[in-house]
């Protein structure tokens, strides 16, 4: 007797649904995407506790007609694709034909669907056709999705709080919002509104309805494109940052979509920018032929691969550190009023208890780019009225005035640590430590690049001793520490002797400083790559040979500081990102000491 059968189609359902339907953020996702490929210009998300309970998606697309409308709820049903070739040209968000099967099998779902003719209303139960009947015309789809896995009890109990399961559907309500910002969005829970756009197409007017105004005003926009490329969107001064990659938001073809790889190189680009453990706030939109990406890698469809990624990865990077080198990133330091933290109650979300929100770790700083009145008129008068279509305008893009560090005059120093400066607009405070880093750092970096073949001999020279893993993987890189002007040679079993070194080693401290690059050698990653090399040593080598905190240095030595970092390329933050300079304007002092209304 045969013990090998062909599953139940329900079954086989609840199976895929497995993989389809991870908890409520899925059926959102799926549903929502299915709108927009309607060609939805309106699409409205009514949640009940956090869509637990019920997921009701409205919008006012092209709608199906009867056979259609009963025929989506069949496994691998689609009309996106027909044959093998569509899977290399793929336009839509949706294609595989499974979601809605997969939903179905897990829940209570009626559909209302009209073309603009006669309606029809479709009852499905654990993925059994209840009811088929006519209803009314209105134009577009109401999709609802109640009892999410009530006949999977264990995928029930192991969906997490609500208010969990309600932050990873606003995550993804937000991102498909920056993706489409020409379409209508609304999300309600428990009839509590949390989201609302106005689909006028304003991208940046969509940045402000989910990050705030704050974020919005520091946003720059960047466009650029290659061959195979073309890349838009927004990206936020180094200022902004966030503790979690989560608002880095890459959008392929209009797709939602996580690859580590463009993420890292994203992150990267703003290196010496910020500190390297927090990230910066993305909108990036990646248009390519649908040939050169493969979408069809997990049913989720969030994984993408890229043909031609190296292209891509030069682009991003380069449109990034071109458009960060254009603004003055000094941070403007103003004394605001702290605001009221927010109980879940008053963020529309349905609880009992009022609990205080501890919201996620970011960090703003106001910046000044401007420096003196006739910059600031050009941005008052040039640039504002580009953003008319931004309630009140309180949204400001940044313009491409090129301005480097402004001259400015050290009055003191405070805790051998902070030079205060003077000029004709305000007070700046420069950290002398993160300064000397900044000048040091491309010192070395420039000394690295040139290569130039000048060594200085040492009196006595330094013999090391290492383990025998450690000594042949720096034995291999003799070479490439000679060409770098140490005179390196075998002294033994597992030692090393230098006898010469580069001529930028900071003097006292060259046997610490050679230690250190030798460390920094036989760590080095297995795909070694030259420039993330020089950078980290150079990196290295700039805070070793910087001036301490709680050093005393006189007036003279405070301007020539101040002259190099205003010759350097980034004057305005330390290899590891803090800041150099802050800075108050003239009004601000005089707020802070009442001299001043509010």
């Amino acid at each position: 007797m045969s013990v090998i059968k062909i599953m139940d189609e329900i079954l086989s359902n609840k199976i895929a649904a497995g993989e389809v339907v991870e908890r409520c953020s899925s059926v959102v996702k799926e549903l929502v995407e299915n709108s927009i490929d309607a060609d939805s210009t309106e699409i409205k998300v009514d949640l009940v506790e956090s869509g637990i309970k019920e997921i009701k998606v409205t919008d006012n697309g092209k709608g199906m007609d009867k056979e259609d409308a009963v025929m989506a709820f069949n496994r691998h049903a689609t009309s996106k694709i027909i044959d093998e070739d569509d899977l290399y040209r793929i336009h839509t968000l949706g294609f595989r034909g499974e979601a809605l099967a997969s939903i179905a099998s897990v829940s209570d779902v009626e559909l209302i669907t009209s073309t603009g003719d006669v309606g029809t209303k479709v009852n499905i139960k654990g993925g059994k056709v209840y009811n088929v009947q006519n209803s009314d015309a209105r134009k577009g789809t109401i999709m609802c999705v109640k009892d999410l896995f009530y006949n999977t009890p264990a995928r029930l109990k192991h969906l997490k709080s609500l208010y969990t399961e309600l932050s990873s559907i606003t995550d993804y309500m937000n991102k498909i919002a920056l993706s489409y910002p020409n379409i209508r969005f609304t999300v309600t829970n428990d009839s509590k509104e949390l989201l609302k756009t106005d689909g006028s197409g304003n991208l940046l007017k969509c940045i402000k309805n989910i990050f705030g105004i704050n974020i919005a005003k520091k946003m720059i926009e960047i466009s650029k494109e290659n061959n195979d490329y073309s890349i838009n969107g927004y990206i936020s001064l180094p200022e902004v940052y966030k503790s979690n990659r989560n608002s880095i938001i890459t959008i392929v073809n209009g797709r939602v979509v996580r690859n580590t790889e463009l993420n890292r190189t994203i992150n990267d680009a703003y290196h010496s920018y910020k500190p390297d453990n927090y990230y910066p706030v993305v909108v990036l939109n990646i248009d390519v032929d649908t040939s050169l990406v493969d979408v069809n890698i997990h049913p989720t469809k969030m994984d993408i691969k890229f043909g031609n990624m190296e292209d891509l990865l030069s682009l991003v990077t380069d449109t990034i550190k071109e458009k960060l080198k254009e603004k003055t990133l000094i941070p403007h330091i103003e004394s605001t009023t702290p605001k009221e933290k927010k109980t879940y109650e008053e963020i529309n979300l349905n609880f009992d208890i009022p609990i205080v929100s501890e919201p996620e770790e970011e960090y703003i700083i106001n910046s000044s780019l401007t420096t003196d009145e006739k910059l600031s008129n050009v941005y008052e008068n040039e640039k504002l009225s580009n953003a008319s279509d931004i309630e009140n305008n309180d949204i400001e893009i940044h313009d491409d005035v090129e301005e480097k560090l402004p001259i400015m005059y050290p009055v003191g120093l405070v805790h051998g640590t902070y030079i205060i400066c003077q000029n004709e607009i305000g007070m700046y405070i420069i950290d002398q430590h993160a300064a000397k880093e900044r000048i040091n750092y491309e010192m070395v970096k420039d000394k690295l690049k040139k290569r130039e073949k000048i060594s200085v001999p040492m009196m006595f020279p330094l013999t090391l001793e290492y383990t025998n893993s450690e000594y042949i993987i720096l034995k291999e890189n003799f070479e490439f520490l000679r060409d770098m002007n140490f005179d390196i040679e075998e002294f033994g079993i597992n030692s090393v002797i230098v006898k010469a070194h580069p001529t930028w080693l900071f003097k006292g401290c060259e046997d610490e400083s050679i230690k250190k690059i030798l460390e920094l050698v036989i760590e080095k990653e297995k795909n070694f790559d030259i420039d993330k090399f020089n950078d980290h040593l150079a990196a290295t080598m700039a805070c070793k040979m910087s001036i301490k905190a709680n050093t005393s240095i006189t007036t003279d030595e405070m301007q020539n500081l101040i002259d190099d970092l205003r010759k350097c390329k980034n004057p305005f933050n330390c290899p590891h990102g803090r800041p150099t300079v802050i800075y108050y304007s003239i009004s601000d002092l005089e707020k802070l000491f009442k001299r001043s209304g509010f």
